[in-house]
């Protein structure tokens, strides 16, 4: 499949947070627009694919937009953007990436997450969080323990469930084996791992499940798409093919009720390490 990658500038790479990360952090910021992700299983699902603005008549997946000056963009509206959040009462914090992934394949031929990464050891947030679905965020450990050094860092790495794949849809950017392997690797280097269970899919053994999460991470996060997709009840994935092929393996994972199932097993072996939805990505454990 071929993807179109376009190069641009832009003006301010960090956005104050509205809707659904308003209590998750101050700003988001993308590294790049457009996901090449968007062509494999967590793509099925993600809500940014229903982004007009985003998307501008392109197909999810099939684009993507280098942002070259980004880390220059970070430190010309740095100052601003902080006095922007402490005059608010809260701490000058980013979600990374909301809208893609920071550790996509391009990434280590552009560098753009790599750039903003050092630009911030120089100025950095109070807090960081990287959200990612893919084991190649390992590649940046040395340099994230450094910025640990001068911010709060927490990794997020999003493991659906213990499955490689679902009916009819595509594998994950990354084998759940890496993605663990991963975890593990951030944990043992000193640096706050989060796995966030988002969104949730059918798991064939969630004892086990919740038992390698609770070696490998300080907590998990389980979000459902019912709740965390951003419309009425699910509404914007359950026009997608996600729901009918989690059916296919268990009819109930697409309710509430299989959620709060799950929750009562993750607690079980992660006592106090456990967020459920927005609160969870917001670092609120029950």
């Amino acid at each position: 499949m071929t993807v179109e990658i376009t190069e641009a500038r832009i003006k301010n790479i960090l956005t104050r947070t509205t809707g659904y990360l308003k209590t998750v952090t101050s700003h988001s910021l993308q590294p790049y627009r457009g996901c090449t992700f968007g062509n494999s299983l967590c793509g099925v699902g993600c809500y940014v694919q229903h982004n007009g603005h985003v998307l501008k008549g392109r197909t999810w997946g099939q684009f993507l937009e280098v942002r070259s000056n980004a880390a220059d963009s970070y430190l010309d509206n740095y100052e601003r953007e902080k006095r922007w959040a402490h005059r608010r009462g809260e701490r000058f914090s980013i979600f990374c990436s909301s809208a893609t992934d920071p550790f996509v394949a391009q990434e280590f031929r552009y560098g753009v997450t790599r750039s903003l990464l050092d630009a911030m050891r120089n100025a950095p947030p109070d807090l960081l969080i990287l959200q990612t679905h893919s084991h190649r965020a390992r590649d940046y450990i040395d340099l994230c323990n450094k910025l640990a050094e001068v911010c709060q860092l927490r990794l997020h790495m999003s493991i659906e469930s213990d499955r490689d794949r679902l009916p009819g849809l595509p594998p994950p950017a990354s084998s759940v084996k890496h993605r663990f392997e991963t975890c593990e690797q951030f944990k043992q280097a000193g640096i706050a791992t989060v796995v966030t269970v988002a969104p949730l899919l059918p798991i064939g053994d969630p004892e086990s499940f919740f038992g390698r999460i609770a070696k490998v991470a300080d907590a998990a996060v389980i979000d459902h798409f019912i709740e965390g997709d951003g419309s009425a009840n699910g509404s914007r994935t359950m026009k997608t093919e996600l729901p009918e092929a989690m059916s296919l393996v268990d009819p109930h994972s697409v309710s509430l009720e299989y959620r709060d199932h799950i929750v009562e097993i993750a607690r079980r072996h992660l006592p106090g390490r456990v967020g459920i939805s927005i609160d969870g990505f917001a670092g609120i454990y029950a």
